[in-house]
C-alpha cells in the first residue's frame, strides 16, 4: 500500500487529524517521513493506531499507553503485565464509587420530599464529592 496522507489516516482510523498531530507530539506515534513538507504515514500507522485505540479502551492513559509502547519494557506485554495491577485496581476503585452513586439514585428514586433540603432519605447518606466518579465522606464540621 502507498504512503497515506494525514487526512487518509485520519479517514481510516477515525481520528482527527489534529490527534494524529497530538500523538506525534507526545511520543505515541514517531513522526513520519514527510514529502514537500506533508506528512505520509506507511500502512503500518493503522495497527499502531488500533493498538493505542484498545489501550485507551482498558482505560490506560496516554502517559500509561506510552510507556506500553516504548517504556523500559522489553515488550509490551512485559509492559502490560507490569502496569495492569494497578489499572486493575483503579478500575475496581471506580466501578465501587459508580456502584455507590447508583445506589444514590436509587434512593432518589423513591424520595417523595418537596425539596432535597428537607429529604432525610438522601441527607442521611455520605454525599457525593464535585469530581466525578469520587465518593467523599462529609467530615464533622465540613459545609459539604
Amino acid at each position: 500500500m502507498a504512503e497515506m496522507t494525514i487526512g487518509e489516516v485520519a479517514r481510516r482510523s477515525g481520528l482527527r487529524p489534529s490527534a494524529l498531530r497530538w500523538y506525534e507530539q507526545i511520543g505515541l506515534l514517531a513522526a513520519p517521513a514527510r514529502c514537500g513538507g506533508r506528512r505520509r504515514y506507511a500502512a503500518s500507522v493503522l495497527g499502531e493506531l488500533a493498538a493505542i485505540r484498545v489501550a485507551c479502551g482498558a482505560g490506560f492513559t496516554l502517559a500509561e499507553i506510552r510507556a506500553l509502547r516504548g517504556g523500559p519494557y522489553a515488550s509490551p506485554s512485559t509492559a502490560w503485565r507490569a502496569l495492569a495491577p494497578a489499572k486493575l485496581a483503579e478500575l475496581r476503585a471506580r466501578i465501587a464509587a459508580a456502584q455507590a452513586m447508583a445506589r444514590l439514585v436509587r434512593r432518589g428514586l423513591r424520595c417523595r420530599c418537596r425539596t432535597l433540603a428537607t429529604c432525610t432519605l438522601l441527607r442521611a447518606r455520605p454525599q457525593l464529592s464535585a469530581a466525578p466518579g469520587r465518593a467523599a465522606r462529609a467530615r464533622p464540621g465540613s459545609r459539604r
